[in-house]
């Protein structure tokens, strides 16, 4: 490769690089999903009226005791069956609420379901057959004082997978299944 070449490679590529960066959301750039900081999460579960702060991440590792704690709290609290809910999820939760500047707590819905559960909640409507909440990939929240659209939007950005709005009902739902978007 001639010297000219490659220099004209390492401008276009510093150039993309920049480029890049500035179609970005400017809080993505810091935010503490993808530094290596402590995550704090403050959650509540609107059904069984727990709460839990905690820091489930230390900078370095997640912290197993504090990520049981959180799976117990977003447990199938019909059937108090507890499941491994995927981290990536309160990370993509921390990401949404540092990039709106939201310092209360994340209000679940809905974190795992179990199969009969599931079942049981398809018979009334609006359940997937093969939901991620069966796998402890998906949660149904809302953040306290913020609109759900504002919600939305962030989660849509972070492209981790699916983005459910459910104005109605008052939540938004995130999994961490293929990339896509609906309304409920």
């Amino acid at each position: 490769m001639s010297e000219i070449n490659y220099k004209r490679r390492q401008i276009l590529l510093a150039g993309g690089l920049t480029l890049g960066a500035s179609l970005l959301p400017s809080w993505a750039l810091a935010s503490p999903y993808r530094a290596a900081t402590p995550r704090q999460i403050s959650l509540s579960n609107i059904h069984t009226n727990e709460d839990l702060e905690t820091e489930y991440f230390d900078g370095k590792q997640y912290l197993k005791a504090e990520l049981q704690k959180m799976n117990y709290l977003c447990r199938d609290f019909r059937r108090n069956e507890v499941a491994k809910i995927d981290r990536r999820l309160f990370d993509a939760i921390t990401e949404i609420q540092a990039g709106l500047g939201h310092k209360g707590q994340v209000r679940i819905i809905s974190g795992y379901r179990s199969p009969a559960t599931n079942q049981a909640l398809r018979k009334t409507g609006g359940v997937a057959k093969k939901s991620y909440h069966m796998k402890g990939q998906a949660i149904d929240f809302n953040l306290e004082g913020v609109s759900l659209s504002r919600i939305r939007r962030a989660a849509q950005e972070l492209r981790i997978g699916g983005v459910g709005y459910y104005p109605r009902s008052g939540f938004v739902h995130i999994d961490t299944g293929p990339v896509r978007r609906w309304n409920g």
